[in-house]
Parts: C-alpha cells; structure tokens; sequence
C-alpha cells in the first residue's frame, strides 16, 4: 500500500505538476506506515489469545493507531511547521488513505475469523 501511496504522489508531482513536496509525502507514508505495522502488531498479537483478549488488544490497537496519528499531527504542524495547505492537503489524504486501509485488513481478519 505505501509504494501505491508514494507512486501516486510521484505521478502528481512529477507528471501532473501540482505543487506539492515529494519528500513530504514519502515521510509522511513511511511514518503512516510505522504507525500501521504497530497497529497491526497489537492487533494480530491479540487475535492468537483467548475470546476477552481478543476485543482488548483490538481496542488498544485502534486506540494506541489513534493517539500515534495525533502525536504524529502535533509534530507535524507544530514542532515541523508544515501550516501551508499543500502539507495540510497530503497529511489528511495519506492519513485517510492508510486509516480506511488499516480498517478495512482489520475488519476482513475479524470477520473471516467469526465465520
């Protein structure tokens, strides 16, 4: 998913010529994805326990990607300055792009496990 991610914002870059930084996108991917591989971690890690372990570690997985991203954004537009609206525009399409993903693998284990 993540060479999906930076392909696509290669070819907008290079090819579309929006103004957008490549460098901020390949960051920003690598960073969503350590966010992601952590998240899948905790999850998967939970789904070899017992029934009540199983929800827990779920519900830490998806709190745990939640407060990542946020400090993630804090860092991003605070500590780094990134204020313009290009960096404004890529942080929330990579970040909705790599969230609907990591639910969507979430959701498919869940519900081939339950069946």
């Amino acid at each position: 998913m993540n060479v999906l991610v930076i392909s696509t914002g290669y070819f907008l870059t290079k090819i579309v010529k929006l103004n957008l930084v490549f460098t901020n996108i390949v960051i920003l991917s690598l960073l969503f994805s350590v966010i992601g591989i952590v998240t899948f971690a905790v999850f998967l890690r939970g789904q070899k326990r017992e029934p009540a372990s199983q929800t827990f570690h779920s519900l830490v997985a998806i709190s745990l990607k939640f407060l990542l991203e946020i400090g993630l954004a804090l860092i991003w537009f605070i500590v780094a300055k990134k204020n313009s609206v290009q960096s404004l525009l890529i942080f929330f399409v990579i970040y909705l792009t790599l969230t609907l993903y990591s639910i969507l693998v979430i959701l498919k284990i869940l519900k081939d496990r339950s069946l």
